[in-house]
């Protein structure tokens, strides 16, 4: 599993160009996109069509050159392969047939832009694509509401402000939201601003609707304690209830985060236990 550039082609790794100059067969998300990156460095290497229409039928195929003795990398167009791209049902296949998958790490979009966020002290979690229908979409934003890591997301130009739009009715204008677009590449942005001004950010130049993005949105501020309602509710249904169900239904009821209260649900079983 090679990582190769977002862009700039130096953000290569030495390990990687010697195990694309080494390997028989170079399994590719795009082959045409990749022959570019392995011509700008000399590397001669027969390469095999790998993306998400083929990666079952061509695992079948990879599985039997791993068998004979031969070496295969696995790269997609850019960053790190099975990471919102193309890789993890191919690896899965390989690894069943007993063979060994090795990590070269690298690019990743994700943590390239969660690390200039400022938003990753506490953690965080990858999210990747949201659905592309505006009501699923709604609906895993609002189930990440209460979500007190910082969060990451990959969005296409087309949807981009609609994305935008849907933040900003599920976690209210304060939030703040990173925005990378076209990381490493000559064109690259990143801007940091609450949710309430990112609508006029992209409509104060068309060009910035362009693009590849990484979205990195601030966690939610951890509660400083439950009320003395939310306690007693939960106390209540955790008489009658098993935990995780108890403290769902005590944030409903409630309107207490959800991770507080299962925090919180977990003490009590401890200190009845003990």
């Amino acid at each position: 599993m090679v990582a190769t550039p977002l862009g700039n082609l130096h953000d290569i790794t030495l390990r990687a160009l010697a195990v694309l100059g080494a390997v028989d067969v170079v399994a590719a998300e795009d082959t045409r996109h990749s022959q570019r990156l392995l011509d700008a460095y000399g590397l001669k290497a027969r390469m095999v069509a790998a993306h998400q229409h083929n990666e079952q039928a061509v695992a079948g195929r990879l599985i039997e050159l791993l068998a004979a003795g031969q070496q295969v990398a696995l790269i997609t167009d850019a960053g790190t392969p099975a990471v919102s791209d193309p890789g993890a049902r191919l690896v899965a296949r390989v690894r069943e047939a007993g063979h060994p998958v090795v990590p070269l790490p690298g690019p990743c979009a994700a943590v390239a832009a969660l690390s200039v966020s400022g938003f990753a002290e506490g953690g965080f979690r990858f999210v990747g694509f949201l659905p592309a229908r505006p009501g699923a979409r709604g609906a895993a934003l609002a189930a990440l509401r209460d979500e007190t890591d910082a969060m990451v997301f990959y969005e296409a130009p087309h949807r981009i402000v609609e994305c935008a739009a849907d933040l900003l009715a599920v976690f209210g204008g304060a939030r703040e939201l990173l925005i990378a677009r076209e990381l490493t590449k000559l064109h690259e942005q990143i801007v940091r601003l609450p949710l309430a001004e990112v609508g006029a950010w992209f409509a104060a130049d068309p060009n910035r609707v362009r693009g590849e993005f990484v979205l990195v949105l601030a966690g939610a501020q951890a509660e400083a304690g439950l009320s003395a309602e939310a306690e007693r509710v939960l106390g209540l249904l955790l008489a009658e209830l098993p935990l995780k169900s108890a403290a769902r239904l005590a944030a409903e009821i409630t309107g207490a985060g959800r991770k507080l209260l299962y925090a919180r649900a977990l003490e009590i079983r401890g200190e009845e236990e003990a």
